[in-house]
């Protein structure tokens, strides 16, 4: 069986490698017709279409075209820019506007960040307490004003918040430091009563002590007149307005001294000053002073004719002078 089997394979095999090749598929489609031949135009027609083709033909052209410079051209050509609508035209107008607006409105940092002028604040919390407790004469009532020395602190811290500023007038910068003279002077008298004199204090000493705080630097009453007001005004009159709490003092006015009123006062002060026989006498060829005449000779000049400017009685030119003892009891 096994034979007959093998024999049956190998007759297959022999007939398949025997058989013919398959012929081709006769068609049974009629032969299209035979396309008639397109005669040769006339030459203008044949120019006009080279000169205007089709759309059609214009179309593959441009397209065709594209192709071959993609292909040549080693760079990415642009893209043609697109027209923008109507929508986005008022868009971007609007977009402008607000950049120049937002432009126009920018404030400089520097501007910004610029103060404004300080303006000169009011002694008139000053002039209130001097009124209430200085009569005058001159005389403190330093019992009354240490009930009030909230009034006197609030005062002195005022001062300490608001430092004289260059754009200050002179008559306002002179004021603010008498002011500040007189007012600190009253509040170490305060801030120790009860005392019977300013000498007791410090040692003596208290004119030099650092102990008045205005803005970010700390004075002594010493700097305030001698480093200050004395070299940068060289104004003589200013030793009749201000007052260091002692008796032989020049009387502390009951007011504050203001740049409207600085001048009037300070003429005044000096007049009243030179002619009360309390400090001074004058009588033609001699004189007793005050001993600030002797202190700061220097801020007078002449002292003779300065006296003389104010004096009721005249000296004469070669008129003695002779200078009082100082009283440093308490002006109470």
């Amino acid at each position: 069986m096994r034979n007959l089997f093998f024999f049956s394979i190998a007759l297959f095999i022999a007939a398949c490698s025997n058989s013919p090749e398959p012929k081709a598929a006769i068609s049974t489609e009629q032969p299209a017709a035979e396309a008639p031949v397109a005669t040769t135009p006339e030459p203008a027609v044949v120019q006009d279409v080279q000169q205007k083709p089709t759309p059609v033909v214009e179309e593959q052209q441009q397209a065709s075209g594209a192709k071959k410079s993609a292909v040549l051209s080693p760079k990415r050509s642009m893209p043609a820019a697109k027209k923008p609508t109507m929508v986005e035209k008022e868009a971007q107008v609007e977009k402008a506007t607000a950049m120049e607006m937002s432009e126009e409105s920018v404030v400089p940092v520097t501007t910004l960040l610029r103060a404004p002028a300080p303006q000169p604040f009011s002694h008139e919390a000053f002039d209130q307490l001097l009124q209430k407790y200085v009569n005058d004469a001159g005389k403190v009532n330093y019992k009354g004003l240490k009930a009030d020395k909230a009034t006197l602190d609030a005062y002195c811290k005022l001062l300490a918040d608001n430092p004289v500023q260059e754009a200050w007038s002179r008559n306002e910068k002179l004021a603010y430091w008498i002011n500040a003279y007189n007012a600190f002077t009253l509040k170490v008298i305060v801030d120790n009563f009860p005392t019977k004199s300013i000498l007791n204090l410090d040692g003596g000493k208290t004119w030099d002590v650092r102990r008045i705080q205005i803005g970010d630097k700390k004075y002594s009453l010493n700097i305030i007149e001698n480093d200050i007001i004395r070299p940068k005004f060289q104004e003589p009159r200013i030793h009749f307005a201000v007052n260091c709490a002692a008796k032989s003092c020049p009387p502390l006015w009951n007011h504050a001294y203001t740049a409207d009123n600085l001048e009037s006062a300070l003429e005044s002060r000096a007049r009243a000053f030179i002619n009360n026989s309390s400090y001074n006498t004058l009588s033609g060829n001699k004189a007793r002073l005050s001993k600030i005449f002797d202190w700061y000779g220097a801020d007078f000049g002449d002292l003779r004719a300065y006296l003389n400017k104010y004096a009721d009685n005249q000296l004469d030119a070669s008129a003695s002078i002779r200078f009082n003892e100082y009283d440093w009891d308490l002006n109470d």
